[in-house]
């Protein structure tokens, strides 16, 4: 990812910006300033209007509410234009280097080979089409193009899907050292407290406030959404029982009643597995080291597992109601 040199300090500005869906109030005045070297995370459950409000300051869909200010001629990045580009007949080396055999990254030219060892592929894969290469090194494809692309605002959502640790530390350090603005929503909460500089929760009301760190927003959300869980169910049983019944049935309902003290604990054994994997004490020890990324990896898979499956009983408990 390389910096499109940009000197303006107001990159982007989104002033009291709001949004509604099917009468429903995703966003609500919303204000955030982006300039360079600004590294926004965007916390929330899903459902929350992270996505709606990536959209609003890409461009791809108007605020209802407010207004959102780009500098003139903003270049953004976003990972997902990126997967979908790629030409699957085409080869590694050409996918990275249209023309040539180098690519310029801050400024100075690498050769295509160099530039693929860092994403870990081999020499002799740069002959291979992409179409060939499995999904997480499609995926490592995508995230090689896009540091590559001059940017004044990089955009990734959910960039942790598909890569394995290693690429997780390269991606890491590129966002680290990228000298524009960011806006990064992920799962990964190891990647979002090394990377993120300024945190946005939405709290799934319509409502958005500034956090210091993730910290700070995990024990207020603890703090707001455990008693709710504890009286909610009576206030809806007494309100509407066969309302309630037809919208899941018992095994669902029982799933998800259950799903936000799982992801919680899910959470919390990924920080655990995260703090485990990145120890230098064991860094020394490669098959221990190994052992430790497996189970991260399979940390971050059941954290995303849980959230996809809570978003799936979300839809169907809206589409019944």
């Amino acid at each position: 990812m390389t910096s499109s040199q940009r000197r303006t300090q107001r990159l982007l500005e989104c002033e009291s910006a709001g949004k509604d869906y099917a009468g429903r109030t995703i966003l609500a005045g919303v204000s955030v300033l982006l300039s360079p070297g600004v590294r926004l995370g965007l916390l929330g459950p899903n459902g929350s209007g992270k996505s709606t409000l990536i959209r609003m300051m890409t461009g791809e869909i108007a605020p209802d509410r407010g207004r959102v200010l780009r500098a003139d001629d903003l270049r953004i990045a976003l990972l997902d234009q990126h997967r979908a580009s790629l030409d699957p007949l085409q080869t590694l080396g050409r996918a990275l280097a249209s023309e040539g055999d180098q690519v310029v990254f801050a400024g100075r030219p690498i050769h295509v080979a160099a530039w693929a060892k860092r994403f870990l592929f081999r020499p002799e894969q740069l002959q291979m089409p992409v179409g060939k290469l499995s999904g997480g090194e499609q995926a490592r494809v995508s995230l090689a193009r896009l540091m590559l692309t001059p940017a004044d605002l990089l955009v990734l959502d959910e960039p942790t899907n598909d890569l394995y640790i290693p690429t997780l530390e390269v991606l890491e350090e590129s966002l680290l050292e990228f000298p524009g603005a960011v806006v990064l929503v992920t799962h990964d909460r190891y990647l979002f407290e090394r990377v993120a500089t300024t945190v946005l929760g939405l709290d799934g009301q319509g409502g958005a406030r500034a956090y210091a760190d993730y910290s700070q927003w995990e024990t207020e959300r603890r703090a707001t959404t455990v008693p709710v869980a504890d009286e909610t169910p009576a206030r809806e049983e007494r309100a509407a029982p066969a309302s309630r019944a037809r919208k899941l049935g018992y095994l669902e309902q029982r799933e998800w009643d259950e799903m936000e003290a799982r992801i919680l604990a899910a959470e919390e054994y990924l920080e655990s597995a995260s703090r485990r994997a990145h120890d230098p004490a064991a860094q020394s020890d490669a098959a221990e080291v190994a052992v430790r990324y497996r189970e991260l990896e399979q940390a971050h898979a059941e954290v995303t597992r849980l959230y996809d499956r809570w978003a799936e009983l979300e839809e169907k408990r809206h589409a019944l109601s």
